[in-house]
């Protein structure tokens, strides 16, 4: 299956903010962000010391290049503020509390109001249908349930666009198939990574993917490659298109690869106001030139977030099958060291304190990645200390996968190693070493 390639969609598809112009578009976002400002000001300590500290005022933004003089959020000052502190409304009126591993082991948290959770749903409805899905579509839902933002956020929205979820969530893959068989859906939303492993799994059960119900594919939680989209289409006859969002922002659903066009994500910026600054300076750049990708929403009221700085490295573009709206291009890579792990976020120290607090282990270890299969696969090697017994070491490896997965979510395969056998470059190791291609 192909896509339409630079087909615009009827205009009886596009609500009304996939059909505004840029002059109004940027007339409602300096409205919106206007009252961003002042409800993030008022009610949230964190943004009033940070504006404060900067010499600068919600009055201050008579023009939507004035944010530029507003001071960046940080994952750090989220976690600084744990667990309720960036909220701005009062507890009673949040509905929802979504959190993510962090690297000091505290998790970021998100909240929610009832008109968040609308917001949410409706752009992820929008997101699912400029993939190409429609209401009455069957949607097979394999992204995690549970803190994670991912299953939820994908699970409401199609419901709000009318689609019949299926809320599998990940994990057993031959019932995944067993089921996509049965209940024969025509969209599927997971990771692209694991949907290379559903379709494996289709071939080793005899059967033919490209049979399969499924037309479209809404992949994200991770950067993927256009080689990887063209294995997915040619092996599983589907539209595969890419989805973004961070928990911190709302979740999935800020920004949508168009099935039209599929040239980079359009950005919902009635929502989600974008920039693109230089990662070490933070100067906002020109659209079309690289940088770290920084949001400020428009409509949140249970957790405004005002320029937060994703470390997500793209560019701006204009838009194509949504002109008014400008696109974002495929996530190149971080400004830091985080690794992101079939969908899950990691961090070197978030495997220190693990190993800190493990007996029986020195400080010293390597992150080795590697792919296995279509899978991404981290073993972490680490030192066993000089005293510790070889039963010791055994047991504490396990000690180490099982906290791995129970704090971060996620599996990986440890190695005690020999004292003083990892390499060391002026008394420290590299922590990470990359074999993937």
């Amino acid at each position: 299956m192909t896509a339409a390639e630079g087909e615009a969609p009827p205009a009886d598809l596009l609500d009304e903010a996939e059909r505004m112009g840029v002059g109004q578009l940027r007339e409602l976002q300096l409205q919106r962000l206007r009252w961003t400002l002042r409800h993030a000001y008022e009610n949230v300590p964190h943004y009033r010391r940070a504006f404060d500290a900067a010499g600068v005022h919600p009055d201050d933004c008579r023009d939507l290049s004035d944010l530029a003089r507003f001071p960046t959020t940080s994952k750090g000052d989220l976690r600084e503020n744990y667990p309720f502190g960036m909220f701005a409304v009062p507890e009673a009126d949040i509905r929802r509390i979504h959190a993510s591993s962090g690297t000091t082991g505290r998790p970021t948290v998100v909240g929610y109001t009832q008109n968040d959770l609308d917001m949410w749903a409706a752009v992820v409805a929008r997101s699912i249908r400029a993939a190409g899905g429609r209401a009455g579509d069957r949607l097979h839902n394999a992204y995690g349930y549970g803190l994670f933002t991912g299953g939820l956020g994908a699970h409401y929205g199609a419901e709000r666009l009318g689609c019949t979820v299926i809320p599998v969530s990940g994990g057993m893959t031959p019932r995944q198939v067993q089921l996509i068989t049965d209940f024969r859906p025509r969209v599927i939303m997971v990771t692209p990574s694991y949907m290379l492993t559903v379709i494996d799994e289709f071939e080793k059960q005899g059967l033919d993917p490209r049979k399969s119900s499924l037309e479209i594919g809404i992949f994200g939680a991770e950067p993927w490659t256009e080689e990887m989209r063209l294995e997915m289409e040619e092996r599983a006859g589907i539209h595969a298109v890419d989805i973004y969002g961070l928990s911190e922002v709302i979740g999935p659903g800020v920004a949508q690869e168009c099935v039209e066009t599929k040239d980079g994500l359009h950005i919902w910026e009635d929502h989600f106001y974008p920039e693109v600054v230089d990662p070490e300076t933070g100067e906002v750049l020109p659209e079309g030139e690289l940088g770290e990708l920084v949001f400020t929403s428009l409509t949140k009221e249970a957790m405004p977030v005002i320029r937060y700085r994703t470390r997500d490295l793209t560019r701006l573009l204009p838009g194509t099958a949504r002109p008014g709206l400008r696109r974002m291009e495929k996530v190149t890579g971080r400004s830091d060291d985080m690794i992101i792990l079939r969908g899950v976020n990691l961090f070197p120290t978030q495997i220190e304190e693990i190993i800190l607090r493990t007996p029986g282990l020195a400080p010293h270890f390597q992150l080795v990645l590697s792919t296995r299969g279509r899978m991404d696969h981290l073993t972490v090697q680490v030192e066993a200390r000089p005293d510790c017994p070889a039963d010791r070491r055994d047991c504490a490896a396990v000690e180490v996968v099982k906290a791995v997965k129970d704090t971060i979510g996620t599996s990986v395969e440890v190695v005690c190693v020999e004292p003083e056998t990892l390499a060391r470059s002026a008394g420290k190791i590299q922590r990470v070493i990359d074999h993937r291609s």
